[in-house]
């Protein structure tokens, strides 16, 4: 009983329970994310000529920055290194998807950009929680700075 008051009503927002549910959603998001970077990145070739090119940079250089966002720092995301930071190019290009590629679209061909971009803001302000890289880069950090 103890066990889901502290699930339910946690009392420290940096607890246990709550970075273990911040990173069930890294590895969630971070790997539902990096299934459109896998499958951008596989289909490169086609996709380079007829790829959205929203920033007037380039078909290929726009897919390979969508791919970077939501690939490599999909990565990063998901153990929780460099993870702000990570984090603004996938935040960038979920903004892109939702305001400029399906701005005209009806809200349902925009929905999943809309839910990506919802949660990596949310994410971005609440950090990884206590199981993440930087975490533990930072209390080594501390350690030494302690000495």
């Amino acid at each position: 009983m103890n066990m889901f008051k502290r699930l339910l009503f946690p009392s420290r927002p940096d607890g246990t329970a709550a970075s273990a549910i911040l990173l069930i959603v890294r590895i969630v998001f971070g790997l539902l994310l990096m299934n459109h970077g896998i499958e951008k990145w596989s289909n490169y070739q086609e996709l380079s000529a007829v790829f959205p090119d929203p920033l007037g940079i380039g078909s290929p250089l726009s897919l390979g920055l969508a791919i970077f966002g939501e690939l490599a720092c999909s990565m990063a995301f998901i153990i929780g290194f460099l993870y702000r930071l990570a984090m603004i190019p996938m935040i960038f290009t979920m903004m892109v998807a939702f305001f400029v590629i399906h701005g005209n679209d009806p809200f349902a061909a925009k929905e999943l950009a809309f839910i990506y971009l919802v949660v990596f803001v949310l994410m971005y302000i609440i950090g990884p929680g206590k199981f993440a890289v930087d975490h533990w880069i930072g209390k080594a950090f501390s350690q030494k700075a302690g000495r």
